[in-house]
């Protein structure tokens, strides 16, 4: 017979609305791709192709379909066909235009990044000379937003667990998040292995927790040892907790 193990307790963080666990974070948004071109007065390579000059732009689009500034991307990369001069092109402000010239119709890949390194899977944008002005939009995924772009991403529509934040969290916002790094905090307790250490981390919530903070378990209080989830908003709890739960981090050096 093979050896039955029990069902650990899993603590399942929320920072500022963002779900952090093993399956990651993901929000959407949808990207517009503008395309205008026009026949230029240049002599072409290809004779039954005349010379163009084009451009690309990207906007984003909040609920309403309403086209809103894409900062959330802190660059964008257009990949374009091999035969140009300059066939990686790096843009670092909305909408990120790219213009060039040239005759023939091809596929872009474009890349857009959130952070120095980080970028979303490419837009494949197809550019073509059918018409002068074509629009083409593209749904994008990001997946786990840091706390700071999530806040950008909340002005183009609400994140998937904004009906679970509280409404009002006084001073748990105000003083605990500007004292303590929540993220650092959500790093930490994802380090986490030990089934005493993740207990002991719901002990210490349930001691110091206030009336705002959002939980949401299935872990007995008087019965820890059972298993179960417990999800909390880290962005709601109360300056003594943080400070409780960024001591205890810290003695295990998971946290500085």
């Amino acid at each position: 017979m093979a050896p039955q193990t029990r069902a650990r307790t899993r603590i399942i963080l929320r920072v500022n609305g963002k779900i952090t666990n093993e399956n990651g974070s993901l929000l959407q948004r949808k990207v517009k791709v503008v395309t205008d071109q026009s026949v230029v007065d240049k002599p072409s390579p290809v004779a039954e192709f005349p010379m163009r000059e084009w451009s690309i732009q990207l906007h984003l689009l909040d609920e309403e379909g309403n086209e809103r500034p894409a900062d959330v991307f802190t660059k964008v990369v257009y990949n374009l066909h091999p035969t140009f001069e300059n066939p990686v092109q790096t843009f670092t402000k909305p909408p990120f235009k790219c213009s060039n010239e040239g005759w023939g119709e091809f596929e872009i890949s474009i890349d857009c990044y959130t952070t120095e390194k980080t970028k979303l899977a490419p837009i494949v944008h197809d550019l073509n000379f059918q018409k002068e002005h074509y629009e083409a939009v593209h749904t994008v995924t990001f997946k786990n937003p840091s706390q700071a772009l999530q806040e950008r991403l909340r002005e183009t529509g609400p994140l998937p667990n904004d009906e679970d934040r509280p409404k009002k969290k006084g001073l748990a916002t105000k003083k605990g998040a500007q004292k303590y790094d929540c993220e650092k905090i959500a790093e930490a307790l994802q380090k986490l292995d030990d089934e005493e250490d993740l207990l002991r981390v719901i002990q210490l919530i349930n001691e110091n927790k206030s009336a705002e903070t959002y939980i949401k378990s299935d872990v007995e209080v008087d019965n820890l040892v059972e298993a179960g989830e417990f999800s909390i908003d880290l962005y709601t709890m109360p300056d003594v907790l943080c400070t409780k739960l960024w001591e205890h981090l810290s003695k295990k050096n998971l946290i500085s």
